[in-house]
């Protein structure tokens, strides 16, 4: 029994090992690194040890970026106050979380992605999961939103809200990317501002209203 334990804190400090390892590869050269087996071998691990983790280097991006969501989602969800937010609190309070959770990361982030505008432009593969798994949480806020009315349930377009708040937060990451301002200010007002906006875009405007009478007088004949 005591071994079994052992050997699975052993497998959890290798995984650990090879996540800082690479952060730290990319924050010393500026890049990832050129091959599993010298970096593995930095490490003091056989490549074929490396292997039982993580199957390339873009395997372990990914999982940071995973690991950046999974923390933010634990900061939010222990806020006991979290759960009486609206669903536009929500999203605010995720995305505000999230930033301070890149911000540990920021060097790192830098490296990878600062210059690399091709693929700021679209979506690097190395994402895949954690879009997957934010569009998941975004559709629950979007679900509590459209039984509270706070969003509009609009046939064939709110079934693409949750892509539409993905685009948002990629958004946000590139513009807090470039962001020189102190504190990152420019970054929080963004934030709002889309925020609001998005909201108030997915929330019941005056067509919604309008569309609602002409066919209760429609009806009503």
């Amino acid at each position: 029994m005591e071994s079994t334990k052992t050997k699975r804190t052993s497998k959890k400090d290798y995984r650990k090992l090879i996540l800082d390892g690479f952060k730290n590869h990319v924050l010393e050269n500026g890049s990832s690194p050129k091959s599993v087996f010298k970096f593995a071998k930095d490490l003091g691990m056989k490549e074929e040890d490396f292997y039982t983790w993580f199957t390339s280097f873009d395997a372990i991006k990914s999982a940071i970026w995973l690991e950046i969501f999974d923390d933010t989602l634990k900061q939010i969800e222990a806020q006991e106050v979290f759960k009486e937010y609206s669903a536009r609190e929500k999203f605010l309070g995720f995305l505000f979380t999230w930033i301070e959770e890149l911000k540990k990361n920021r060097s790192y982030l830098l490296s990878l992605y600062q210059d690399n505008k091709p693929a700021m432009a679209a979506f690097p593969k190395e994402i895949g999961d954690f879009k997957q798994k934010f569009k998941e949480f975004a559709s629950e806020i979007i679900l509590e939103g459209k039984e509270t009315e706070e969003i509009a349930n609009r046939p064939f377009i709110s079934d693409r809200y949750d892509e539409a708040l993905w685009v948002q937060v990629w958004f946000v990451f590139k513009y807090w990317i470039d962001d020189r301002s102190p504190r990152f200010e420019k970054t929080d007002a963004a934030i709002e501002k889309s925020v609001n906006l998005a909201f108030d875009l997915m929330g019941k405007s005056a067509l919604d209203s309008f569309i609602d009478f002409a066919k209760f007088m429609y009806q009503s004949k």
